[in-house]
């Protein structure tokens, strides 16, 4: 049962509109995915597993697909070959416009579907920082980033404010998806109706507005800024964008390209009136395959060239002479030398993107790509560098069938000939985790927190 205040509202937004949209809740939601572009193309997977049906037109590599299909239980999923992510909650990575070498900010950033869109964008290629303020929603994040295999990413857990100190016109572009209503989502979560009050419409307006005021400061003169919500609510969408604008005199709202069932932002007329948010987009579920969702885009006037380092400086790191283990397994079993900046914690490598800023103070869960385990005289890879390896770049590599791959996911161990050693073990060419080849037998790496 929908909340009557919300369905009141709603049928003045809507007028004559109100039943269609009210019809809508009775159809079922569209399941769909995103092609993970760093790891192939949409042609290959749909090769490989027939899944894609529909392009979704907002949003590189999105496909409708059905639910009898069950993209979720197929070891492509586990290999990061796609992000099951809702068609609506597309569009708001997409408007932003990630290239490679930007440095970007992605504030409220948990599950991670917006993040990993971005992340697909930048061609490994720049500097992405993740942030997700609730330690449990973090790691999920994190988790999420290393499956699809993004190596140039940083997760961190901090308050906005916090951020903006560290920060200040740091970042070429931010997406700020804040949390909401939800009231966009009625139709996929019930929690989010019963969670739903006036009252909590109220606090989540200021709580945008106080993000927002954050990620302001971060992003530098002439930088672009997206921001999103998955609610109806005008003073969470239009209503926090007017309030904004008043208060921002440097920052302007660009013209969004509407694709069909995309509609234009309505004037706000609560505590200000401000035409420009036209010029915003609303995603209705009555008119398009999708959940609900608003998308703003702002510019910043101004102009600051790229690469202003941080106020807390960049990470010096290691030379390669702290982790020879690491240089051994390197030129052993990779056909490639990787870019970055090694990082030790404990006995913990990483490789942090070029540039990255200083950790010194920051709650990180992921300090860019997790490399593995230094050990005495050896090396240990992690799951998480299998995973953003491509098949070209492993010295020795062992291609596994579907069927078989559900085994290898499952903690099995096969019979194998060949150079012993590390094996970086793929299902139809898609990077799975790691295999370590000796005496006939592929003893199976693959984590056992992860098994099937």
């Amino acid at each position: 049962m929908l909340p009557e205040l919300f369905l009141s509202r709603m049928e003045e937004m809507l007028g004559e509109e109100f039943q269609e949209f009210l019809s809508g809740y009775q159809m079922p939601s569209s399941l769909s995915l995103r092609v993970n572009l760093l790891k192939g193309t949409e042609e290959e997977l749909q090769r490989k597993a027939g899944f894609l049906r529909e392009p979704i037109p907002w949003a590189a590599g999105g496909f409708y697909c059905k639910e009898e299909e069950k993209p979720g239980k197929h070891p492509f999923h586990e290999a990061g070959a796609y992000y099951i992510q809702e068609a609506s909650a597309m569009a708001p990575a997409a408007y932003l416009g990630a290239e490679p070498g930007d440095r970007i900010l992605d504030l409220c950033a948990a599950p991670g579907g917006k993040s990993t869109q971005i992340g697909a964008d930048l061609r490994g290629e720049g500097l992405l920082i993740c942030n997700e303020i609730h330690p449990q929603r973090a790691k999920i994040l994190a988790e999420n980033i290393e499956r699809m295999g993004i190596r140039n990413a940083l997760v961190v857990s901090h308050k906005p404010d916090f951020l903006a100190q560290r920060f200040p016109s740091y970042f070429d572009k931010i997406l700020v998806d804040a949390p909401c209503s939800g009231e966009g989502m009625f139709r996929k979560k019930e929690e989010s109706v019963k969670e739903w009050s006036l009252e909590n419409v109220k606090m989540c307006s200021q709580r945008q507005s106080d993000i927002l005021e954050s990620a302001a400061v971060m992003l530098r003169p002439g930088g672009k800024m997206v921001y999103s919500t998955c609610t109806f609510a005008p003073e969470e969408d239009e209503g926090t964008v007017c309030r904004f604008l008043e208060g921002h005199p440097e920052f302007h709202l660009e013209e969004i390209k509407k694709f069909p069932g995309m509609s234009q932002g309505r004037a706000y007329f609560g505590e200000t009136d401000h035409r420009e948010v036209e010029k915003t987009i609303r995603l209705w579920p009555h008119k398009l395959k999708g959940e609900g969702h608003f998308v703003a885009c702002f510019r910043k006037e101004g102009e600051l060239p790229k690469g202003v380092p941080p106020l807390g400086g960049e990470e010096k790191g290691i030379s390669l002479k702290e982790c020879v283990e690491w240089d051994a397994f390197e030129r052993q079993y990779l056909k490639t030398i990787l870019d970055g900046i090694y990082l030790r914690f404990g006995d913990q490598l990483y490789l942090a993107p070029e540039n990255a800023p200083s950790l010194k103070g920051l709650k990180v869960l992921r300090a860019g790509l997790h490399l593995g385990t230094l050990k005495k005289n050896r090396f240990e890879p992690s799951h998480a560098l299998a995973l953003a390896m491509r098949a070209e770049e492993a010295a020795y590599k062992w291609d596994l069938s579907v069927s078989e791959a559900v085994r290898y996911l499952a903690g099995e161990t096969f019979a194998a000939e060949g150079e012993k050693g590390w094996y970086l073990i793929m299902v139809e060419g898609y990077s799975l985790g790691w295999g370590k080849l000796a005496g006939g037998v592929m003893k199976n790496h693959y984590p056992k927190g992860l098994r099937k």
